[in-house]
């Protein structure tokens, strides 16, 4: 059994997916919210394991609401026809349906969820590779109990933790993810990108300065993060050209 929460700020479209839902007696549906403050109330629950959400809420964005979801419950997106949405679900291996829900459409979804065992703590860490990222796409960043959504270009700082990835966002937020730098390097757009030591790959557009010292140090002061980053000597020169090809001198 299913124990559903439903998100959506239209009337019509809850009472459409209450009614496809019905001819699916394994889903029971615990409760409804139409806005962003409302889904915050209903999400701090711990009795529910799956939440429809639409992508538009009234007071705000429903990926906004990614943090609040409780550990281990399953998010299944709803939205209008969006290229630009649809390409976030899809790289990131995340569920959505598009409107108006079709209940062949539904049913696989919810066919999926119940064939599928829970998730583990490891599981809901892991972070599978992907196809190359574009600097427009946004990215899921999960990590155990901690989830949220964060555009590519919005991606300061990336450093390595064994096998794990510290992310480093431009807002100053911190993940911690199951994902290898070389998993990142192959996927980050190398436009933008650069490993710029062993252990950290740097978003270029979000080098506000850096230093370099007698020896031939470098450091380069990177926005939302505290530290300065060490650069490889032997990478002095491509960071540099690189450097000024994203920002030229004007």
């Amino acid at each position: 059994m299913l124990h559903a929460l439903i998100i959506e700020d239209e009337a019509t479209a809850r009472a459409d997916l209450r009614a496809k839902l019905a001819a699916h007696p394994e889903v029971t549906i615990l409760a409804e919210a139409a806005t962003v403050k409302a889904a915050r109330q209903l999400l701090a629950r711990t009795d529910y394991d799956l939440v429809f959400s639409d992508i538009q809420l009234i007071g705000g964005c429903a990926f906004d609401l990614v943090p609040d979801v409780r550990p281990g419950a399953r998010l299944i997106f709803i939205t209008a026809y969006d290229t630009y949405a649809l390409r976030a679900f899809e790289i990131n291996a995340l569920d959505y349906l598009l409107k108006p829900v079709a209940p062949a459409r539904l049913a696989e979804a919810i066919r999926r969820l119940t064939e599928a065992p829970p998730p583990t703590e490891e599981a809901l860490a892991e972070i599978p590779p992907g196809p190359v990222l574009r600097l427009d796409d946004t990215v899921y960043l999960r990590s155990g109990l901690r989830a949220r959504f964060a555009p590519v270009a919005g991606i300061s700082l990336i450093a390595a933790r064994d096998n794990y990835s510290e992310v480093h966002l431009a807002d100053g937020a911190k993940i911690f993810l199951r994902k290898s730098l070389k998993a990142w390097k192959d996927t980050l757009p190398a436009t933008h990108f650069m490993r710029v030591h062993r252990t950290q790959i740097v978003n270029l557009a979000r080098v506000t300065r850096y230093e370099r010292d007698g020896d031939e140090h470098t450091q380069l002061y990177v926005e939302g993060v505290a530290e300065s980053v060490s650069v490889s000597r032997d990478r002095w020169t491509e960071l540099r050209e690189r450097l000024s090809a994203i920002r030229p001198a004007p």
